[in-house]
């Protein structure tokens, strides 16, 4: 109730829509770095997609001087010092700290209740029987760790050359909180602006939500958290920040990084063929349709989804099977844009040379140094 009179009494807030939300996502696939301007005002054009409850974007290729370490975004609620201390110090007992500092933010722009942002630079410090664990495992399990078991300390993101910059507001106001037009370039920008629907707005559920670099924008509703969560548990991901969304992230990671199965196999998993349609397939497909189903069923995404993911080299969009939230699709030389509304692109891109609207639960996929990106457009039409 706070926050609804803070943003009654401030601005102008949209009426609500349920199937809201808006998501923008740009990509330079030849890895050229380019600044915040494009994501800023392509999102401004779908305001009414938002609620000032919750905005973020995620940007790739950021940090060039400190790419080789983990960069942690910690955020503290309520600006307790007394968890910073303690997340510093398990910090210098697991990994070796190669810089730090608080994220600049602007204090001219007033945000709600923002926390204290600090980000750090890392790399694994192992010993014992974590001497041959992976690198990335190693850093899930202590961002696992810091996000479940220390209060008021939050991992916004852990991927190299990468962050996620989020909070309560218009996702115009939290670019203009952490200067991200002023300080950050990247060569993929991804932004949400949020209607939370059965989640609470706060700073840690905004979007993206994120694990190592993979990032994820979601508009939508995941009716199948509780049984996509369980799953995850027992791969020792756990669900903290109260948003649906947060089983999505986690799930991409597992698929495509751990068990290292290709887009093109997780959007069946997400968004599978009804057993009707299966039985009518070659038997081949009915094979590895049936095989899908009955091992994956739990990572089964219910509800009607749209999201676009991120990750290094890499940026994907996939709706539900039924397109029940909106996405499209653009291009112009070698920037690729997804976007829930083509207004936006447009906006943005105004000698647009392609846009389309991708088919339900077939994946958009847009690689780095590549021509792939070409022949996926072209699949795709």
């Amino acid at each position: 109730m706070l926050v609804q009179k803070y943003y009654e009494s401030e601005r102008f807030v949209p009426d609500k829509e349920m199937d809201a939300c808006g998501l923008f996502g740009v990509m330079h696939t030849g890895g050229v770095r380019f600044g915040g301007r494009m994501a800023i005002d392509a999102i401004k054009n779908m305001k009414v997609r938002g609620s000032g409850l919750g905005g973020g974007f995620a940007i790739y290729g950021l940090y060039p001087k400190y790419k080789d370490y983990y960069a942690l975004h910690i955020i503290y609620q309520n600006k307790n010092l007394a968890a910073k201390k303690i997340v510093e110090t398990f910090l210098k007992k697991h990994f070796y700290v190669v810089f730090d500092e608080e994220i600049p933010t602007n204090p001219d722009i007033r945000l709600f209740a923002p926390p204290l942002a600090w980000r750090y630079f890392v790399a694994p410090q192992k010993s014992g029987v974590e001497e041959d664990v992976p690198d990335d495992e190693y850093v899930i399990s202590k961002v696992m760790y810091l996000n479940s078991e220390i209060e008021d300390a939050y991992v916004f993101s852990s991927g190299k050359d990468a962050g996620v910059f989020k909070g309560v507001g218009f996702p115009e106001e939290i670019a203009d909180y952490f200067m991200l037009e002023q300080l950050y370039e990247g060569y993929i920008w991804t932004v949400h602006s949020r209607f939370p629907t059965n989640t609470p707005g706060w700073w840690g559920g905004a979007h993206p939500l994120s694990i190592l670099d993979w990032t994820v924008v979601h508009n939508g509703e995941i009716s199948s958290y509780g049984a996509n969560r369980r799953f995850l548990e027992m791969h020792n991901y756990y669900c903290t920040l109260h948003t649906d969304t947060e089983v999505l992230a986690y799930a991409v990671d597992l698929l495509m990084r751990r068990q290292g199965l290709p887009i093109e196999v997780v959007a069946k998993i997400f968004a599978p063929p009804m057993w009707e349609a299966i039985r009518y397939m070659s038997d081949d497909d009915i094979e590895l349709y049936t095989a899908l189903r009955m091992t994956y069923a739990p990572l089964l995404m219910n509800g009607p989804f749209t999201v676009i993911v991120a990750h290094h080299n890499e940026m994907i969009g996939l709706t539900d099977r039924i397109r029940l939230r909106p996405i499209t699709a653009g291009a112009r030389g070698e920037l690729v844009f997804l976007s829930s509304e083509e207004a936006a692109i447009h906006a943005v891109c105004p000698d647009l040379e392609l846009a389309w609207t991708p088919p339900g639960g077939e994946p958009v996929v847009v690689r780095l140094h590549t021509k792939d990106h070409l022949r996926s457009l072209n699949k795709s039409i």
